[in-house]
């Protein structure tokens, strides 16, 4: 089947169009100038988002490989009001993902009994993919921001001066608009880097709440449809032009140990989190992580994140932000 992606693009002079890319052509399209747009469009015409797509291509062909070399693809998705973009996700979701983490936690404690992350994994593993019509267990959940923190292609991953590790997270991303009734719609998915605090997170398990307040980075496709099973990628880390740690990572059901459909439900069972008219950017979760192989990342490294049906890479720079005190003053 012929991937079909939806780009946000910005023109030098801030105007915003959508890119429609279908195999190897790709056209800008009329009409709604955000992803967002789009969705509420398609969701009050009853159609599905590439059909709506397809109703306002142009024939201006357009070259989403230069665009992005130009610096001119945004995010996959975004919210004119940053605040209502809910930045989200489950950890653990992967075979193979509590390895890294569960030896991260022992490290931490001298207990002899299975760690909680490991009992976490056990539990998706055994109830994550439960039958039709009924619920399975719940994931891990952790929340990062809103959409202040969303970084697009090419901009710098920003970790705080307080921090004590800034290290990727090679992911898939489910894309969310919610109804003007409540009804949460999945408009596809993109790569992601999640960004975490892994020497936080290592000092103890509970810091994890912390070590996931951070930025995170979108890829500029947003890939339509039913996401592919299988997804296998590569996570690299180039340093002064040069690449020092380089690994595939895999994602997509057949490699998680829950369905999207299970993660979906027990993200969405809340009602604060189906406001119509909302944005939900939710990480998959990840196996493969440069800090589980002791690798310790410095500023200006840069990020990189590939995976096909994507045509374009995530590419990120990481950066370390000024110490920025503060002080509560009592009215």
């Amino acid at each position: 089947m012929t991937p079909i992606r939806l780009l946000q693009h910005r023109a030098a002079d801030g105007r915003r169009r959508l890119i429609l890319a279908e195999g190897d052509r790709a056209h800008f399209l009329s009409g709604p100038a955000t992803t967002h747009d789009l969705a509420m469009e398609a969701i009050a015409q009853e159609a599905s988002l590439a059909d709506a797509a397809r109703a306002h291509r142009t024939g201006e062909a357009a070259d989403p490989a230069a665009e992005l070399a130009a610096g001119r693809l945004l995010p996959a998705i975004d919210h004119a009001d940053p605040a209502r973009l809910l930045l989200a996700g489950t950890g653990l979701t992967h075979l193979g993902s509590a390895e890294g983490r569960d030896a991260m936690h022992k490290a931490a404690s001298e207990a002899t009994h299975q760690t909680d992350s490991m009992r976490m994994f056990l539990e998706g593993v055994e109830g994550g993919k439960p039958g039709e019509g009924t619920i399975g267990q719940q994931p891990e959940w952790f929340y990062k921001g809103d959409g202040q923190g969303l970084v697009g292609p090419g901009e710098p991953l920003t970790s705080p001066a307080f921090a004590r590790d800034g290290g990727e997270e090679p992911e898939l991303a489910g894309i969310y608009v919610i109804g003007d009734d409540g009804t949460p719609y999945r408009l596809g998915v993109a790569l992601a880097n999640e960004f975490s605090d892994h020497v936080t997170e290592r000092h103890n398990y509970l810091w994890l709440a912390h070590s996931k307040l951070r930025p995170a980075a979108l890829g500029a496709e947003l890939l339509l449809g039913e996401p592919p099973a299988d997804i296998r990628g590569t996570s690299r880390i180039v340093r002064d032009g040069a690449t020092v740690w380089e690994k595939p990572f895999l994602t997509g059901e057949a490699n998680m140990s829950h369905h999207l459909a299970n993660l979906e439900h027990h993200h969405f069972k809340y009602a604060g989190f189906r406001r119509p008219g909302d944005v939900h950017v939710h990480f998959f979760g990840t196996a493969t992580l440069s800090f589980a192989d002791g690798f310790g990342t410095r500023a200006d490294d840069v990020f990189e994140i590939e995976a096909a049906p994507f045509t374009l890479p995530l590419r990120n720079p990481l950066a370390i932000a000024a110490p920025a005190p503060v002080a509560v003053r009592a009215l």
